[in-house]
């Protein structure tokens, strides 16, 4: 982490390096591990496509989970004790806490940044399911009908809140196949580090 003068304004950086180490010192479960990557990764493609800040918006969905594996009870709830001794800045914080948008607390997203994050979170689930239920067992020949199927299978991947999605995708005026559709493309390019190459 570290601070620069741009133009007379301070800036807060956080190199990726770095917020992997944070993440590691709260959350061993690999699994979980996988889960932050995938989410960074999406957060860095919806960052791109919109044209916004890629690193921060990684950041934000890499650490967006550092209290569930410890606090799991208080989900959340302890971003702030666990990232404020880091130098973290409020926006960072605040996008982090807004994806327990009401299912852990009332913070509500309102940036573009915290509505990708809300919207996408549960949705990678699914998606990563999907994909491992195909043949290749791969995510990079995963189509959007494919996931379409499942999603209307209330009984598979049962933990993802399909509401909380749907919600998302209204909060960022897009439609479900088309929000489906940019995160299967965002989780593609870390199809090997998350296990989800297959035999491609």
């Amino acid at each position: 982490m570290r601070i620069e003068k741009e133009d007379m304004k301070m800036t807060w950086t956080c190199s990726r390096e770095a917020a992997m180490a944070i993440l590691r010192s709260h959350v061993k479960a690999e699994h979980l591990i996988r889960h932050a990557i995938i989410v960074e990764a999406v957060m860095r493609y919806f960052a791109a496509m919109y044209g916004e800040d890629i690193e921060k918006w990684g950041i934000i969905g890499l650490l967006h989970d550092i209290d569930f594996e410890e606090f799991p009870e208080q989900h959340c709830h302890k971003v702030r004790e666990l990232l404020e001794p880091h130098g973290f800045p409020e926006e960072y914080m605040r996008a982090i806490e807004s994806h327990g948008y009401g299912l852990v607390n009332d913070v509500e997203p309102v940036e573009r940044m915290e509505k990708v994050l809300f919207a996408t979170d549960e949705l990678t689930g699914l998606i990563a399911a999907t994909a491992l239920m195909r043949p290749s067992r791969s995510i990079l020949d995963l189509e959007l009908n494919s996931v379409r199927k499942k999603w209307k299978q209330k009984g598979f991947a049962a933990g993802v809140n399909r509401d909380v999605v749907l919600q998302g995708a209204a909060m960022l005026g897009m439609e479900l196949d088309e929000l489906i559709t940019h995160t299967i493309k965002g989780m593609q390019a870390v199809a090997e580090e998350i296990g989800l190459k297959g035999e491609l």
